[in-house]
């Protein structure tokens, strides 16, 4: 790894502080970014992901895809976890904690409000950070693809009636239009653009070369869009520490509770690191992107559940980059890759 990438963690805290000074010092700016979006897709956010995703999609190989059917596991474990498990332990946790831990400090509204951005947050598996996860964590980039096409194909179908059972309302109203446009930018373009130049570089060697020279800018993509992230939440963070602390409680638990069982299920069943480390990421980071525009949409902008899911920006990052350094170390316990 490079100095850049081996002292990530402190250009990520960086970031989250420029991104807050930067909302407070230029509140007309980060209007302008903010209002740049497409079906509550920020163009701006979008470009940054592409950025950080396309580095990883050209070293996905289409020709290895067939060999993903003799090592299922590993889709078997993600699946389960993300559409079994996750959306349900994330309500469990939410009520235990702000119907009775937190009841004290917290309005009973108020406690409605965030147990709902909780759920959307749980009901959201990861679809374009994963890939920049997957990279630090030196994981397989076709399975990795894989295991991300498949939920957002669940996500289609399954995000709307998971959500409305666990809110218990019929209602509820999924922007659709967003969902589409963010799957096509996060994951169909930079597929394109990733095939497109390995057609062009030719030979492997060539392929690994380019990939080595562009991988800063994965993680440059990365650092600006905390910035953003942070600016644009800036002056609710300062607001309202003492609530943001109290919701990042049961996004801690189920953050690090979720890794756990997928990381170790997929060690159980001998399931490789390069597929191990990516199908436990995927779980336990979260499509923030749609959460927070079905909160909006939902509830307002300045609801309990929107500051719910910016909470979930907030420990997402620090808690991901924790979980990324802890895969690496622990690279040795899992079985080698079959040849």
């Amino acid at each position: 790894m490079s100095i850049f990438e081996r002292y990530l963690t402190i250009w990520v805290a960086l970031a989250m502080i420029g991104g807050v000074l930067i909302g407070l010092a230029a509140p007309g700016l980060v209007h302008l970014v903010a209002n740049a979006e497409i079906a509550s897709v920020n163009l701006v956010v979008a470009v940054l992901i592409w950025a950080m995703v396309y580095p990883m999609m050209v070293n996905v190989d289409f020709g290895a895809v067939a060999g993903i059917a003799r090592q299922p596991r590993g889709l078997i474990v993600t699946l389960v976890v993300n559409w079994l498990i996750k959306p349900f332990t994330m309500a469990l946790l939410a009520v235990l904690f702000f119907d009775y831990v937190f009841a004290p400090w917290i309005a009973p509204e108020d406690a409605a409000q965030y147990t709902a951005g909780l759920i959307l947050l749980g009901a959201a598996p990861c679809t374009a950070m994963v890939f920049v996860w997957s990279q630090l964590t030196r994981g397989d980039a076709t399975y990795t693809l894989v295991q991300v096409s498949v939920n957002d194909l669940i996500m289609v179908v399954a995000f709307a009636p998971i959500v409305a059972f666990l809110l218990d309302v019929t209602d509820i109203e999924v922007p659709w239009q967003t969902l589409v446009l963010a799957t096509v930018l996060y994951v169909v373009l930079p597929l394109a653009a990733g095939l497109i130049t390995r057609r062009r570089l030719g030979s492997k060697q060539a392929i690994e070369a380019f990939s080595s020279r562009v991988k800063l800018w994965s993680v440059m993509g990365l650092i600006a869009t905390v910035v953003i992230l942070f600016g644009l939440q800036g002056q609710t963070i300062l607001a309202k520490p003492t609530v943001i602390v109290l919701i990042a409680v049961p996004i801690l638990i189920q953050s690090y509770g979720i890794f756990a069982i997928a990381y170790g299920a997929a060690y159980a069943l001998k399931v490789p690191h390069r597929i191990a480390a990516p199908c436990a990421m995927i779980g336990t980071s979260n499509f923030f992107e749609l959460a927070v525009a079905v909160a909006i949409s939902l509830f307002g902008l300045h609801s309990g559940a929107a500051l719910a899911t910016v909470v979930g920006v907030l420990v997402e990052v620090p808690v991901m980059l924790s979980l990324v350094a802890f895969a690496n170390r622990t690279r040795q316990r899992f079985p080698e890759p079959a040849t």
